[in-house]
């Protein structure tokens, strides 16, 4: 396995011979298909595109967003573009036609980086040298759609990447290499993803050349320490203040950007940015709201939450302290 390496993988390619370090000619020459979506897959295109021949880009197609709805292009495909890559935006690659044209491709291996669509063995088996996948956990744990989250909300000192062969399962497929990374106590979910975007990055240039010239082993996964995520939904960010004030800490954390930990006062959503641990030895009601050091606290299953960042439904985010100057009867409140 490999142990640690830089999150930023320009810093590593200026010192990188032309072809990539270690990297033989027969490697440099594969022909590489590469799956992505959004933007936590635009640095492994970057970095693929830098050292290999990507024959074409594949990605979700433009899907509506936003308010108005409009139809958006994802961060994969923008970054093709600007590279100048070949780009195809199927609607599925379930369907004989799809499956047909990526095996026209002719591809020596796909590379897979959040793309958005489990695939099939019949697409699986369309490349000699398989489906590598960039990962961000260190598989087995977290496996599934969120694993970021899932390693802040559960408090992990530390997290990483796993560079593995894509299989029939949901990321049961063999290893082939992982890097570390420390989660910072202010990481959000925003911020560590962009780390690992790097630190999957450049592993994946260290890790393929090796894998396509033959001198990795892959290493399977051990079942027992399994663990799965499913896709975040809007309500994985109400707050239930029944729950530890440390959890909840996490959990502003681990829904930052989307979809935003919340609570509502007086039938207003308020979401909550950011907060503080603080011990509690009184006697109040979960929810309610009490006179912190620095502001308003929120009374919770186990210690106080110090509010520090929030944002009032239809205003931009604040300091907790100047909303609850601005509203008397918001300290000795209950939160729902």
């Amino acid at each position: 396995m490999v142990g640690a390496v830089k999150a930023d993988y320009r810093e590593e390619q200026q010192r990188l011979p032309k072809c990539g370090r270690g990297m033989s000619s027969g490697a440099n020459s594969a022909r590489i298909v590469f799956m992505g979506s959004p933007a936590f897959a635009v640095p492994s295109l970057r970095a693929l595109a830098s050292s290999f021949d990507v024959i074409t880009v594949v990605t979700q197609p433009d899907r509506p967003a936003g308010r108005g709805r409009r139809l958006s292009a994802s961060a994969v495909k923008l970054a093709a573009l600007e590279l100048g890559l070949p780009l195809w935006q199927p609607e599925s690659l379930r369907s004989r036609q799809a499956i047909e044209h990526l095996r026209s491709l002719r591809p020596d291996c796909v590379v897979v980086a959040a793309y958005g669509e489990i695939l099939r063995p019949q697409v699986l088996g369309l490349a000699p040298r398989g489906f590598l996948n960039v990962h961000a956990s260190l598989l087995p744990r977290y496996r599934g759609a969120s694993p970021i989250a899932a390693a802040i909300l559960a408090g992990d000192n530390e997290t990483g990447v796993t560079i593995m062969l894509l299989d029939a399962g949901m990321d049961t497929g063999p290893i082939l290499a992982q890097a570390r990374l420390a989660i910072a106590q202010d990481d959000t979910r925003g911020t560590l993803e962009a780390k690992l975007a790097g630190l999957g990055a450049d592993l994946l240039l260290q890790t393929l050349p090796a894998w396509l010239d033959g001198t990795i082993t892959p290493q399977p996964q051990d079942e027992s320490q399994a663990t799965v995520t499913r896709p975040l939904t809007r309500d994985d960010g109400r707050i239930r203040w029944t729950d530890a004030a440390a959890y909840i800490e996490r959990q502003c954390r681990a829904m930052d950007p989307w979809p935003g930990a919340f609570t509502f006062w007086e039938g207003k959503l308020i979401k909550v940015w950011r907060g503080s641990v603080l011990p509690f030895s009184g006697e109040a009601a979960p929810g309610t709201v009490l006179p912190g050091p620095d502001g308003p606290a929120v009374a919770t299953g186990c210690g106080l939450l110090q509010l520090l960042l929030i944002q009032p439904e239809g205003k931009p985010p604040m300091a907790a302290g100047d909303f609850a100057r601005g509203r008397p009867s918001f300290i000795g409140a209950s939160l729902q």
